[in-house]
């Protein structure tokens, strides 16, 4: 014989009430990883910034053979090493402490890479003060530090979990991407102008540099917000941005090699670093919100978290008047037997709010909120997973027809025109094309 407990059934357990609020638990937590990862690449795009601006200055210097820029580079060293020590003080301070914490692999991975070249680049600088490179290779060089810093940020964003702040992250690496190849454009011109004279090379160069800036932009521009918008619309006005264009004018009718004045080098170098200057107060209000939306969001968190805990002890304490209150078994929104669709169940939830009842919505409440954030992040996800696309197209046809970085960008970008298709378009045409090795 079975005995009859007094009062009501209990319809959820402690159990059950603590894995609610360890999803919240588990929210904040991602949202803290999520605000050092945010800080990390503000230091990453300081030291980017400064590592492009010492890149500038030892093209000149080197293309003048030690003539021009001496004095500048030397005070532009102690700039790049100082914001060189304040990142890896800080990677220090958040991967590596007494017990080393565990992290995103890929992030870690691209950390250890970009590491590795900070660590070298005392050699690239011996060797340009003693002149001892050219200024091509010394250029390359840069650029591939500079990639691999960028890939940091890149990973940042791809392994944010929160969707705001991952439209943001997409919009700071991809305007610091273009403002990348504004620096490698100053690079190449500055190059063209101390060697006295340009060639239908180089100029094309230059015009795909361009282009590539476009490219980026434009992601960026999806991302943002207004206030950045506005800034870029401000640089895309400046004189700087008017002055440059006059010289890329003036660098396209040079194209046949006609001689040209090399102190026309520095005058370039001042101008192209003006307008990457002014693109430099964009990126730092981008470097501004990032901290601010974590800030935000994390406080946001930790108060759902609050009001979850106070709506539990009120729930607890209060008695069930239900003797079938609404949950997942009986919740005629969430699949069941499939085909049952068009029939009416012979018992339906007990339609008074008791307490259990609300616990349910609670719940639903939070699997809406994780949906919700899930479908946004995918979305704000589809242009890195389309980025990842042309650079993995880009590599194939790199491999296949043995091409350059620049040539298989520019073929991508030649058949987009063609089809009228975008370019992530195309590079999904040419990875799902191509066979799996």
């Amino acid at each position: 014989m079975f005995s009859v407990m007094a009062g009501p059934m209990p319809h959820y357990t402690d159990t059950t009430k603590r894995f609610l609020l360890a999803a919240k638990y588990a929210e904040i937590a991602a949202l803290e990883q999520l605000a050092a990862n945010c800080r990390l690449v503000i230091s990453m795009t300081s030291l980017i910034h400064q590592l492009q601006r010492e890149r500038g200055a030892s093209n000149v210097y080197l293309a003048s053979q030690g003539q021009r820029f001496s004095n500048q580079l030397q005070a532009q060293h102690a700039q790049s090493i100082q914001a060189e020590d304040t990142l890896k003080s800080q990677l220090n301070a958040m991967y590596l402490n007494d017990a080393e914490q565990a992290g995103n692999m890929r992030l870690l991975g691209s950390i250890a890479v970009a590491l590795q070249g900070m660590d070298n680049v005392s050699f690239l600088r011996d060797q340009i003060k003693a002149t001892k490179i050219s200024a091509l290779a010394s250029t390359q060089a840069y650029c591939r530090l500079i990639n691999s810093l960028l890939a940091v940020i890149f990973e940042a964003a791809d392994v944010a979990g929160d969707p705001v702040i991952t439209r943001r992250l997409v919009a700071l690496f991809n305007f610091i991407q273009g403002k990348e190849f504004a620096g490698q454009e100053r690079a190449w011109g500055a190059i063209g102008f101390a060697e006295t004279h340009f060639n239908t090379s180089l100029c094309e160069r230059l015009e795909h540099l361009q282009q590539q800036q476009q490219h980026h932009v434009d992601i960026f521009l999806e991302f943002c917000d207004e206030h950045a918008r506005s800034l870029w619309q401000a640089t895309q006005q400046s004189d700087a941005t008017q002055q440059q264009a006059k010289l890329r004018a003036m660098i396209k009718q040079l194209a046949d090699g006609s001689p040209i004045d090399g102190q026309l080098s520095e005058i370039w170098y001042d101008v192209a670093s003006s307008r990457i200057d002014g693109m430099q107060n964009v990126e730092e209000w981008l470097t501004n919100e990032l901290i601010t939306l974590t800030a935000e969001r994390l406080q946001q968190a930790i108060k759902s978290l609050k009001n979850h805990k106070k709506l539990l002890q009120t729930l607890t304490e209060q008695a069930s008047a239900a003797d079938r209150p609404l949950t997942v078994l009986f919740d005629p929104t969430v699949p069941g037997l499939q085909g049952s669709e068009g029939h009416r169940e012979t018992t339906s939830p007990n339609n008074g709010l008791s307490a259990h009842r609300s616990f349910y919505d609670l719940l639903c409440e939070q699997s809406e909120h994780i949906r919700q954030m899930s479908s946004e992040l995918d979305a704000a996800r589809q242009a890195i997973n389309e980025q990842k696309t042309i650079d993995r197209a880009k590599l194939l046809l790199m491999q296949q027809w043995q091409l350059t970085e620049s040539q298989a960008y520019r073929r991508l970008q030649k058949h987009a025109m063609e089809q009228n298709l975008r370019i992530a378009d195309i590079a999904g045409r040419v990875v799902n094309s191509t066979p799996a090795r």
